[in-house]
C-alpha cells in the first residue's frame, strides 16, 4: 500500500527529515556543563560561586542554616533543616540549568553558564 503512495525519493526525504529532527532535539536540549553556582535565600541572590573552586557555604533561611557544597565542579545541598529533605535527596547538580529548591527554608541553588540561555520567548 505504501509503495504505491511513495516513490523511492519520498522515503529518502522522510528519512532525512526524521534524522534532522532527531539531531535538532539533541542539539537544542543540551545544556552542557555549568560554570557558576547561584545561591538564593528568600528570593535574593546571596552568593555566586565558581564551580572551579571546592568550598562549603552556610546560607541562613527562616528554618535555620542550609549547607551548600561545591566539589569537583558539582554542587549540592549537603544539609537543610527542612522536614522532608527533598533538596538534599536531589544530590549533585552539574549541568547548566539544574536547580535544587529547599522551599520550606526558602533556599535554592542553580547551575548557570557564562553564556545566557533563553528558556522561552514571549511577545
Amino acid at each position: 500500500m505504501l509503495s504505491k503512495l511513495f516513490k523511492p525519493g519520498d522515503f529518502l526525504t522522510v528519512a532525512v527529515a526524521v534524522l534532522g529532527v532527531a539531531w535538532l532535539c539533541v542539539m537544542l536540549w543540551q545544556h552542557g556543563a555549568g560554570s557558576t553556582l547561584i545561591v538564593r535565600s528568600k528570593g535574593n541572590i546571596v552568593s555566586e560561586l565558581s564551580l572551579q573552586r571546592n568550598r562549603t557555604l552556610a546560607v541562613d533561611g527562616p528554618l535555620g542554616t542550609t549547607i551548600v557544597e561545591v566539589l569537583n565542579q558539582r554542587a549540592r545541598i549537603a544539609r537543610d533543616p527542612s522536614p522532608k529533605q527533598y533538596c538534599v535527596r536531589q544530590g549533585w547538580l552539574q549541568q547548566a540549568g539544574e536547580i535544587a529548591l529547599c522551599l520550606p527554608n526558602q533556599v535554592s541553588i542553580e547551575i548557570a553558564t557564562v553564556r545566557n540561555r533563553v528558556d522561552s520567548l514571549n511577545y
